[in-house]
């Protein structure tokens, strides 16, 4: 999220920031955002001292007899409290429509990035390992999956519906063997702290990674009916009483005081990991903070209409292990790479043959700055495929959370105080780890190796099925 003051003095740079994404500048109409939110401030800070000082000259003109002047001060007191409510409302309203626009605006790209306008103008930065060559013709996963009777998508669609899937046995094993190696592998050598958040997450977390309130269609919100009710009825009781707000039907009262109260499923564990910071300011010696976590996840998917639909590749509910740094801002580039290279260390130990892409203007995140994606090779449908992607995103969500440091040689309270860096990624993502493994380690007679590394989570196994 941008600070306004910034956007005032920067106006053409912020606008040509835009541009590389593809989008219109509108710098102008922030910053009469701002004109209209600074003059209703104003108009109600005028309105205050007036009456303040309006009450004493009332006392002064009693004291000295001036009954006259004493009541038109009344009547001038009298207006400005009519009055105050619109004055209010009017701040309000100026504040809220800057907020909202400042909300909505996606981070700046970083100069080195690559432009562009979608994944095709992606830039490939780096490969791994080479494919292996089949005797065979390789199979997809969920081939082999269900060729095993250890992948069962219809039972899934029976209790859950499309997007969803039943491991058994073995493959039900091989998924938290991953997810065991990738945790072991991040705390115990890339120095990560595991952490065990909340899956559920209110607004404010949501809004602080800026899930929300843009991308609210691919959330899955889970609302008690209790806070429901409790806020209808409310509402209903405002309406009675004629209390409601003039801009409010009970719809929207209910609406309003649902804010705060709603749940939401989380799309990552970078929601949780990074709010850990939320409304706090750190010294500069807890910095980096480096944690991850090995959650499930939930997404619907909303614009995925048609894509992947067989398999698990783009799932609602699915399994990742997420990096999350926070750091110095002289400090965040150098801690994108080196975070990127332990997402990499997870697909090498795997022998999993992968490529890595810098994304261009066009396809990065709405949070990012510069994000790299880790490809993975799928010999089934003999492409690369993303199983990771690591951003820097500066202080952009830091300014949404109020995530701020203490610089270590500063004095006073308030001295050398600045935002955050945020980074995240995937640690990899678990379910499209196993994909990868199922299609790169198959045998022709409908089998999976077990890769080395993995060996000892799995009770010593080597092979699906033993």
């Amino acid at each position: 999220m941008y600070d306004i003051k910034w956007i005032r003095e920067n106006a053409e740079i912020f606008d040509r920031g835009r541009a590389r994404r593809g989008l219109e500048p509108i710098s102008t109409q922030l910053l009469a955002f701002d004109d209209a939110r600074r003059a209703a401030i104003g108009a109600l800070q005028r309105a205050q001292e007036r009456r303040n000082s309006a009450s004493k000259e009332i006392g002064a003109a009693m004291k000295a007899g001036d009954a006259a002047k004493a009541e038109a001060l009344k009547a001038e007191v009298a207006t400005i409290k009519e009055n105050w409510p619109a004055l209010e409302e009017s701040e309000r309203y100026a504040i809220a429509e800057l907020d909202n626009a400042l909300a909505a605006i996606p981070n700046t790209p970083l100069d080195e990035v690559p432009d562009g306008a979608d994944e095709n103008d992606n830039v490939e930065v780096a490969r791994w390992g080479e494919p292996r060559v089949f005797d065979f013709t390789p199979k997809e996963h969920f081939e082999i999956g269900e060729g095993l009777g250890l992948m069962d998508f219809e039972t899934a669609a029976k209790i859950s519906g499309a997007r969803f899937v039943v491991n058994k046995g073995g493959l039900a094993r091989l998924e938290r063997a991953l997810a065991q190696f990738m945790l072991d592998l991040h705390t115990n050598e890339h120095g990560y702290m595991e952490v065990s958040p909340p899956l559920l997450v209110r607004d404010d977390a949501m809004f602080g990674t800026a899930q929300l309130p843009k991308f609210r269609e691919d959330q899955f919100l889970a609302t008690n009916e209790l806070f429901v009710s409790e806020a209808f009825n409310q509402a209903v009781d405002e309406f009675d009483k004629g209390t409601l707000p003039e801009d409010r039907d009970v719809q929207t009262r209910t609406g309003q005081l649902m804010q705060g109260k709603n749940y939401w499923l989380i799309p990552t564990a970078e929601v949780p990991l990074t709010n850990l910071v939320r409304e706090s300011i750190l010294d500069e010696a807890q910095l980096p903070m480096r944690m991850t976590a090995g959650t499930y996840c939930f997404r619907a998917e909303a614009g995925a209409a048609g894509k992947d639909t067989r398999g698990m590749i783009r799932q609602h509910q699915f399994y990742k292990v997420e990096l999350v740094s926070i750091t110095m801002p002289e400090d965040s580039l150098e801690e994108h790479e080196r975070m990127t290279a332990c997402a990499e260390k997870v697909l090498q130990l795997l022998e999993l043959p992968y490529r890595k892409v810098v994304l261009c203007t066009g396809d990065m995140g709405f949070a990012s700055q510069k994000t790299y994606d880790l490809e993975v090779w799928l010999p089934g449908q003999g492409r690369y495929r993303e199983i990771s992607s690591c951003s820097v995103c500066g202080d952009f969500q830091a300014r949404r959370m109020n995530a701020r440091y203490r610089s270590s040689g500063s004095k006073g309270k308030n001295k050398g105080i600045g935002f955050v860096h945020t980074l995240n990624g995937s640690g990899v993502a678990v379910g499209r780890a196993m994909v990868a493994v199922l299609e790169n380690y198959q045998q022709a007679d409908g089998s999976v190796d077990v890769p080395r590394v993995l060996r000892p989570y799995m009770g010593g196994l080597t092979r699906i099925p033993s």
